[in-house]
């Protein structure tokens, strides 16, 4: 049966590296969420954000959140996004303690940090929104890989030629026998 008389199947595929990566994002959401709820004081400090721990505490239960988020739901892909949405308001927070905070090369680097991570959650993203899309499937469940039945190919090869008879070609000669065939 040719794939023109098959009947033509699509189905949506999961992207299994990138739930992977959502699964080992969202522990790291968690982490970080469970430090700013913990220390806001001494992380406003380091970067530089003078009066910051409220705003660190609030994103810290949305790390939380998104951490668990990502770790229980079967469709990761809208936690994600708010991962990435996330970043954008952490680098604008970061991106005012460089400017006008008390450390600005503490909150540079952690800017830099912020910047890998988005990396990161944009490239999840990017592959848990492949699942959106149909994939065609076909199906080779009535094909052996012989051009004949398996009954009538056994034992062909061994018919054919013996290994030992067979020309043996080394060399020079088998790369020039290589390159002339694929012309």
């Amino acid at each position: 049966m040719s794939a023109t008389d098959q009947e033509i199947k699509q189905e949506y595929r999961r992207n299994h590296a990138a739930r992977k990566m959502a699964q080992r994002l969202g522990w790291l959401s968690i982490g970080l969420g469970v430090a700013e709820l913990l220390m806001p004081g001494p992380l406003a400090r380091t970067l530089g954000i003078p009066g910051g721990k409220t705003l660190l505490r609030f994103c810290g239960v949305r790390e939380i959140a998104s951490g668990v988020g990502l770790l229980v739901t079967k469709h990761p892909k809208p936690w994600m996004l708010g991962r990435v949405g996330g970043d954008v308001m952490d680098m604008a927070v970061l991106g005012g303690a460089v400017l006008a905070g008390d450390k600005p090369v503490h909150a540079l680097l952690a800017a830099g940090t912020v910047a890998g991570v988005t990396s990161l959650d944009l490239a999840c993203a990017r592959g848990l929104a492949t699942e959106d899309h149909l994939v065609t499937v076909y199906d080779y469940s009535d094909r052996s890989g012989f051009p004949e039945s398996p009954d009538k190919m056994r034992g062909r090869a061994s018919k054919q030629s013996d290994i030992n008879t067979a020309p043996q070609v080394t060399g020079m000669a088998a790369a020039d026998r290589e390159t002339q065939t694929r012309h």
